[in-house]
């Protein structure tokens, strides 16, 4: 096990998580702060109405808020160049009500307010709610921002743009949250269709993963707005974590039922266990709106990152006993859970449009999920064909079975079959068996050779073919015997049809063998029904034959009467086809 862990740890990926657990985490995140680099003082009030500016502090850290109103203040009139048509943008987060006061220079003040469940026309796709600040000619002095009842400071993200980089920033983002959305729901229901289609357990997994990050980024981006506006706020953030977890649980048992027998069944049932510790996890981070949020919060993050690490020497280990899912797992979870791992250990902040680490883990994940649907539609369908090539192959075998290698014309127990599917279940109808046999085939074997004697019969076999319709199957059953068995012919036609067939066999073009002598055939013909014992009909025939050559060879004769022959004895043995109704 060590060899293994030493030889990931070489990887590139494995230095890369070991670097960044050794210099990143814990994750702690600082005071709130407007943008990449300026503070907002605070101060901590039990009521609604904001503060004098004497009670506001700019450093520490506030506490004590969770149950009353926190307030920030920041002074805008020495931003330089101080932005046109401002507006303040906010991730959406845990509190019960959000107020907003822009001051300006000539002592106007504008409040703007959202709470819980309602965001009214502030709330924008991609996890924010913007506050324009209005345009007048006194210059914007300040803003004050009070978040009531709210979880932790240590979430917010607070920006303020101009109204150009705002819709900017909002379309960008919104772009990128509706096209992986879209992209993890076409993929999930694909692999939720393929597991069903072809019984593979960790499609539905990946399935699954999918469809709870859809949820998710519905919630996240507040696209569910559009139909459950009342979710705005704590009940969308809470249904957020729960769902994250979800997903992650579901994610972690999708490569352990994808990586199968590779990986050891205790690690197998260590690696589940972890992901459903999380799972179980996720139910009081998702209920907290107080101050612990932030202690369940650093317990959940080392939880993923241990399945983080898990997996990947899981994937390590499989890919090192040479299985092939292991590398395609690697390539496409590679990038997901990279991203997760920096989302633990680093504050995105207000990176990637305001998205910061959700819409940098959606991006990730919708890559994911159309990546490994590709390779896995790839993958079944290689073996789709190869099983298709088995099934040819196996076909073709069964039919070289049932075919003679020379001539290529069915051999007994072909024809035997054949008559049975033409015939089974079928009404009574006449049915003739027309045995024949080449007149002194041995003398043209002595005297011209085998191979002559070979072409002689494959150019027979020619003829009989031509002589094929629907009802009429012709067969080679050894030797130079052949056999041709014809449906809805007696009396005369059926002679008139067999002396006929006697005529263009001698008709046959044998080249050389034609100079020298001709070559014909004897037929003995049995006439019965569709529900005649096979075993009977040829026995029958095969007497007409052996007066036929009595007779003088070259000659077509009728059986001439046993009783038995249109018996509809139904008893077969081994050697014996029943025409019978099944």
């Amino acid at each position: 096990m060590f060899d293994y862990v030493t030889a990931f740890l070489r990887r590139p990926l494995g230095m890369l998580l070991l670097v960044l657990i050794l210099t990143g985490f814990p994750r702690m995140a600082g005071a709130a702060t407007l943008g990449h680099d300026r503070p907002l003082c605070f101060a901590v009030t039990t009521g609604t109405i904001a503060p004098p500016e004497r009670t506001y502090r700019c450093t520490s850290e506030p506490v004590g808020y969770q149950q009353g109103t926190l307030w920030l203040r920041t002074d805008l009139s020495r931003i330089d160049g101080a932005q046109p048509d401002p507006v303040l943008l906010i991730h959406q987060t845990r509190f019960a009500r959000l107020t907003i006061i822009f001051r300006y220079a000539d002592g106007f003040v504008e409040r703007q307010q959202v709470a819980r469940g309602d965001y009214g026309a502030h709330w924008r796709i991609g996890g924010q709610i913007a506050f324009e600040a209005p345009a007048r000619e006194a210059p914007l002095t300040g803003a004050v921002l009070g978040f009531e009842h709210v979880a932790s400071h240590k979430l917010l993200r607070i920006r303020i743009l101009s109204r150009t980089g705002a819709n900017r920033d909002l379309a960008t983002a919104a772009v990128l949250a509706g096209g992986s959305i879209t992209l993890l729901l076409i993929a999930g229901i694909y692999n939720l269709s393929l597991a069903l289609a072809v019984r593979r357990q960790f499609l539905a997994w990946q399935g699954l993963w999918a469809m709870c990050m859809v949820l998710w980024g519905l919630f996240w981006s507040q696209i569910a707005l559009i139909l459950l506006p009342d979710v705005a706020g704590t009940v969308a953030s809470q249904a957020c974590t729960l769902l994250a977890c979800l997903a992650i649980t579901t994610a972690t048992i999708c490569v352990v039922t994808a990586l199968g027998p590779a990986l050891p069944r205790w690690a197998r049932r260590g690696i589940v266990l972890a992901a459903l510790a999380i799972a179980l996890a996720g139910i009081p981070a998702s209920l907290v709106t107080g101050g612990s949020i932030d202690a369940i919060g650093i317990v959940l993050g080392v939880l993923v990152l241990a399945d983080l690490a898990a997996a990947a020497l899981a994937i390590g280990w499989s890919w090192r006993r040479g299985s092939q899912q292991a590398r395609d797992l690697a390539k496409s979870w590679g990038l997901p859970m990279a991203v997760l791992a920096l989302t633990q250990l680093f504050d995105f902040n207000d990176l990637l449009f305001g998205g910061g680490a959700q819409i940098a883990v959606l991006f990730a994940s919708a890559t994911q999920t159309v990546w490994l649907s590709i390779t896995t539609t790839l993958r079944l369908s290689a073996m789709r064909v190869a099983l298709d090539q088995a099934r040819a192959a196996e076909s073709a075998l069964a039919e070289l079975a049932y075919r003679d290698p020379l001539t290529g014309m069915l051999n007994r127990r072909g024809f035997v079959d054949r008559l049975q599917q033409a015939f089974t279940g079928g009404n009574e109808a006449p049915l003739a068996l027309l045995l024949m046999d080449v007149d002194l085939f041995k003398s043209i074997n002595d005297q011209f050779g085998h191979e002559a004697g070979d072409g002689v019969l494959c150019r027979i076999a020619e003829c009989l073919r031509r002589l094929e319709r629907e009802l009429c199957v012709s067969a080679r059953m050894g030797g130079e015997e052949f056999v041709l068995a014809v449906s809805g012919l007696t009396g005369f036609v059926l002679a008139e049809f067999a002396d006929r067939v006697r005529m263009e066999i001698g008709a046959c073009d044998h080249g050389e063998i034609n100079r020298a002598r001709a070559v014909t055939v004897s037929i003995g013909v049995a006439e019965g029904t569709t529900r005649t014992a096979f075993q009977k009909l040829y026995a029958a025939a095969d007497r007409a034959l052996y007066d036929a050559k009595r007779a003088g060879r070259n000659k077509v004769m009728f059986h001439s009467g046993a009783p038995d022959v249109q018996s509809r004895e139904l008893e077969r043995d081994q050697l014996t086809f029943r025409w019978s109704k099944r």
